[in-house]
C-alpha cells in the first residue's frame, strides 16, 4: 500500500481531511448498519439538538506505524467504554462498544495511507463522536442521532520540541460536584475556552483548575490530566469524580508500577503539596505528557525542581516508555495494542 505524497515530518497538530469516514444513524430507537463515506460534510437542522442544547460526546485516539510496519490502535476497549458512559450522561444512546471498535478500525484501514510512517514522530488521530441531530426547540433530549468516526495525520504535539510549560491557577471553575467533569462532552471543552484564552492572554500556556466545592484540591486542566513525581519518586495522580478518566494516565500509571518498578498514588491532592512536588506534567492523548516547570498561584511562583528546561527524569522514562509500548519496540500488555489486518 502506498503512502500519501506528505511531509510526514513538517505535519503540524490540525484538521487535514482524509478520504473516507464512519457514519451511523439513529432512528426510531436503533442505530443503522453505518457505512464508510467519502462526504465529510455534516447535513443538519438549524435546531438539530447539539446546535441549541450541545448534546454531543466524542473520544480522540491514535492509529500508528510500528517499528515492524504493522499499522495498530492504542487501547480503543477503553475509548468505547468512556464513550458509552459518557453518551449516558446525556441521554445519548449508546452506540454499542463492539461496533465503536469496528467503525475505529474501518476507518483507520480505508485511510491506511495517511497512517504516517514509523520514525516520522506523527500519527493518525482518530475522532469518534455522537451528537443528537434532528430538531429541538424545548429542552429534552433529540430523538435522532448521528455517530461519526474521522481520522487525521497529525504531527507531533510539541513541534522542535517539548519545553515546559508556565501554567497558573484558575480562578474559573471547570466541572460542578456531581456535574458533568468525567465525561468527555463537547460543553466541558466550550466552557474552558475563556479560562484558556484568559491564561494566553496573560502569558501562561494552561490553566491548573481546583475543586469546585472548596477549591482546595487539584483536578485537571481543561483537556489533561495532571501526573505529579514526589521528591522520593512516587507517581501521583489526583482523584475526584469530576476528573475525566482520561486513558493516556492509567496508561501512564500501569507502566510505572509495572515497567519501571516505582510506586504509585491514585488519591486526592491538595494546592498546598504543590511546593513539594519534584516534577509535574500533564497526560492525555494529543503529547502523552507535557512537562510543567512552573506552577503560579496568583503572583506566588511555584518552580518545580525539573526545571523549565526539559522534562523531569521520571516523567521523561514513563513518556519514552509509553510511547515505546505504543509503537512496538516494548511488548504491550495484554489487549493494550489492536493490529489492522
Amino acid at each position: 500500500m502506498e503512502k500519501k505524497n506528505i511531509d510526514w515530518a513538517n505535519l503540524d497538530f490540525s484538521y487535514k481531511k482524509t478520504d473516507y469516514r464512519f457514519v451511523a444513524n439513529y432512528k426510531d430507537g436503533a442505530w443503522d448498519e453505518g457505512e464508510l463515506t467519502t462526504d465529510a460534510m455534516v447535513v443538519m437542522s438549524e435546531c438539530a439538538g447539539v446546535l441549541q442544547y450541545a448534546q454531543t460526546v466524542f473520544e480522540g485516539l491514535k492509529a500508528y506505524t510500528t517499528e515492524d510496519g504493522k499499522i495498530v490502535i492504542f487501547r480503543p476497549d477503553l475509548n468505547a467504554k468512556r464513550m458509552a458512559e459518557s453518551a449516558e450522561r446525556l441521554q445519548i444512546p449508546v452506540y454499542p462498544e463492539d461496533k465503536f471498535i469496528e467503525a475505529v478500525e474501518k476507518v483507520v484501514k480505508a485511510n491506511a495511507a495517511y497512517v504516517p510512517p514509523y520514525g516520522s514522530g506523527a500519527s493518525l488521530y482518530l475522532r469518534p463522536y455522537s451528537f443528537g441531530i434532528d430538531p429541538v426547540i424545548g429542552v429534552k433530549p433529540a430523538n435522532e442521532y448521528q455517530f461519526r468516526v474521522f481520522a487525521t495525520p497529525v504531527g507531533p504535539y510539541f513541534k522542535g520540541g517539548i519545553k515546559p510549560l508556565t501554567i497558573r491557577i484558575c480562578d474559573f471553575d471547570r466541572a460542578a460536584p456531581r456535574g458533568t467533569g468525567h465525561i468527555k462532552a463537547g460543553l466541558n471543552y466550550a466552557m474552558s475556552l475563556y479560562a484558556i484564552v484568559d491564561a494566553h492572554e496573560k502569558g501562561f500556556d494552561e490553566n491548573m483548575y481546583l475543586d469546585a466545592a472548596t477549591r482546595t484540591k487539584v483536578e485537571e486542566t481543561g483537556g489533561a490530566n495532571f501526573l505529579f513525581v514526589t521528591k522520593d519518586g512516587t507517581v501521583v495522580t489526583p482523584k475526584s469524580d469530576s476528573i475525566l478518566p482520561s486513558i493516556t494516565r492509567r496508561s501512564l500509571i500501569y507502566v510505572a508500577e509495572h515497567y519501571l518498578g516505582l510506586k504509585v498514588e491514585h488519591r486526592e491532592v491538595y494546592k498546598e503539596e504543590l511546593k513539594d512536588f519534584a516534577e509535574c506534567g500533564l497526560c492525555g492523548t494529543a503529547a502523552v505528557i507535557s512537562p510543567v516547570g512552573k506552577i503560579v498561584d496568583h503572583g506566588e511562583e511555584i518552580c518545580l525542581p525539573s526545571g523549565m528546561n526539559d522534562m523531569g527524569p521520571v516523567c521523561k522514562k514513563l513518556y519514552q516508555t509509553l510511547l515505546d509500548i505504543q509503537h512496538g519496540k516494548i511488548e504491550a500488555p495484554e489487549g493494550w495494542i489492536r493490529v489492522i489486518e
